[in-house]
């Protein structure tokens, strides 16, 4: 009994030590951390309203959201008031040469920080040594890609318009597997160009479902964008069903003047789909004009093989005027009596048709600017080996409408510029703020919010990029600071080598890939692989 009294007080003396240890501990300075955005418009990613607050970062990670008054940092950066907002993630590039332009400037310049290549049907074979070649480049932006149906098609079976052997469906998908096991994040296809087209339905669903198998997402260039986009869609959505795969419609547009006011039809499929369960989404560019090969406006008969064979066909007399009317054909299906929608972005025998229309081509070529002229212009380039084009024959309403739709990213389908070549469509430089500019705060199509979900959370949700895509502690510190009133393209058709206004401040991966609206010399990004 006589000793609990010491007991009482060594308790009470092991406290009072422990309460003046945790004393100094509070005093004792913090080390700082790397960055700290302050006075900065925070927009989430979730669409959640904008809220006032600051960010601490460090490690390359957002460590604290409105961190202490006293947190002490390497590097401080006042936004402002102007927005902070994940970074956004482009899934439809075709920047598949990251490693040669590692700092992908006319993609950080518009806050890009994470970029999805192997769209449309085309990737490298090799994936695991792609994804290792990106790495030691140490690009600007982090990277991820599909393997491509195309390039897989292309390997085993050439250029054939035929359906595949038992034997070489089995090749293919062994090559799928690969590709998804060296971390590609799904398998791609497009449907619209060679050999892609050739395939039908039963063996896109074969290849697809290796995809699916290891957690990959689908993601379709469709066979059609205008004259049939609903059976197209249908297509699309009818992987996702029998597969249980998340089914990524690239691009979506109305590409025939005829069919213009069908993107609600074509929503409407995507909304019944969602309802029965099917995880379908889709991604558009701001944008009244794509751009693709001056090839995809000749019948796929007429591409089947070697390029000296398809250059045997074209100087063919008989055989070009099948191939001619054919073309006619498909023009007055869409609505075009001509080629004067189409302009040259690069052609490389003459770059001085660069940036003219078909109409001016066939003027110059041929001393002629009529409808036949200007298809044995588009003749004579494909038999010096084609051009990259630039094609306007979208409206202005069906980009709105499928813009509105909650499910709808935001993606470029560019590749990285070398600035000044070339006439290249202006979205590899102005995509994303296009939408910032001119639809959330010009034409107020959407909300601000809304756009910087669909910029960011929505791709990042559907491709399994982990703790990307929102601003949440302890995720990546990939970040963009910009101007609401005055962020916005200055790329136009014309002259479309022209970088963004109001694009301050971009991070990947913690560290500044522009500072002050400038690109810097970092690289901090990195290879994202399929579940890591």
């Amino acid at each position: 009994m006589r000793e609990a009294p010491v007991l009482r007080s060594v308790v009470l003396h092991g406290l009072s030590a422990l309460v003046a240890a945790a004393g100094l501990a509070a005093q004792a300075p913090q080390e700082p951390v790397d960055l700290l955005i302050v006075n900065a418009r925070i927009v989430d990613g979730t669409g959640a309203p904008a809220r006032m607050g600051s960010l601490a970062v460090h490690n390359g990670r957002i460590t604290r959201i409105n961190p202490p008054a006293s947190t002490q940092a390497r590097q401080r950066i006042d936004a402002g008031g102007q927005v902070v907002a994940p970074g956004f993630i482009d899934v439809h590039t075709h920047a598949d040469g990251l490693a040669d332009q590692p700092h992908a400037t006319n993609f950080v310049r518009m806050g890009v920080t994470t970029i999805v290549a192997g769209n449309c049907g085309g990737s490298a074979l090799d994936v695991g040594n792609a994804l290792e070649t990106i790495a030691t480049a140490q690009p600007a932006v982090n990277y991820a890609t599909l393997i491509g149906h195309n390039t897989v098609r292309s390997s085993v079976m050439g250029r054939t318009q035929r359906a595949p052997s038992p034997t070489e469906l089995q090749q293919m998908k062994a090559l799928v597997f690969k590709g998804m096991a060296d971390g590609a994040v799904g398998f791609s296809t497009g449907l619209q160009y060679i050999p892609g087209t050739y395939a039908d339905a039963s063996e896109i669903i074969e290849l697809a479902r290796v995809a699916s198998n290891e957690g990959g997402v689908y993601a379709t260039h469709m066979r059609n964008e205008g004259t049939a986009l609903l059976e197209a869609v249908a297509e699309a959505i009818n992987v996702g069903r029998l597969l249980r795969m998340p089914v990524q419609i690239s691009h979506l547009k109305v590409d025939s003047p005829k069919q213009w006011g069908a993107s609600a039809k074509a929503l409407a499929l995507i909304d019944d789909a969602r309802r029965r369960g099917v995880d379908v989404e889709a991604d558009q560019y701001a944008y009244t004009a794509g751009s693709s090969g001056l090839a995809i406006r000749f019948p796929s008969w007429a591409l089947e093989g070697t390029t000296a064979e398809v250059s045997a066909r074209l100087k063919d007399e008989p055989t070009w005027m099948r191939i001619k009317a054919e073309i006619v054909q498909l023009l007055a299906d869409r609505g075009f009596a001509d080629l004067s929608w189409a302009t040259v972005a690069t052609y490389g025998p003459q770059p001085e048709y660069n940036g003219l229309s078909m109409k001016a081509v066939a003027q110059r070529m041929l001393g002629s600017d009529t409808a036949d002229a200007q298809l044995e212009a588009a003749r004579q380039m494909m038999i010096n080996g084609g051009a990259s084009m630039v094609y306007h024959f979208m409206s202005e309403a069906d980009i709105e409408t499928i813009m509105k739709h909650p499910v709808v990213g935001f993606a470029s389908d560019a590749g990285i510029n070398v600035f000044g070549s070339g006439v290249p469509h202006p979205r590899g430089y102005g995509n994303t703020v296009r939408v910032l500019g001119r639809y959330v705060r010009e034409r107020r199509v959407i909300s601000l919010e809304e756009a910087v979900r669909k910029l960011t959370s929505v791709p990042a949700r559907q491709f399994g990029f982990a703790e990307r895509g929102e601003i949440r502690e302890g995720w990546a510190a990939d970040l963009v600071i910009f101007d609401p009133a005055t962020v916005g393209d200055t790329a136009t058709f014309d002259a479309p080598h022209a970088y963004p206004t109001g694009v301050a401040y971009v991070l990947v991966n913690g560290q500044p890939v522009v500072r002050s609206g400038e690109a810097t010399s970092a690289r901090p990004g990195k290879v994202l692989r399929r579940g890591r």
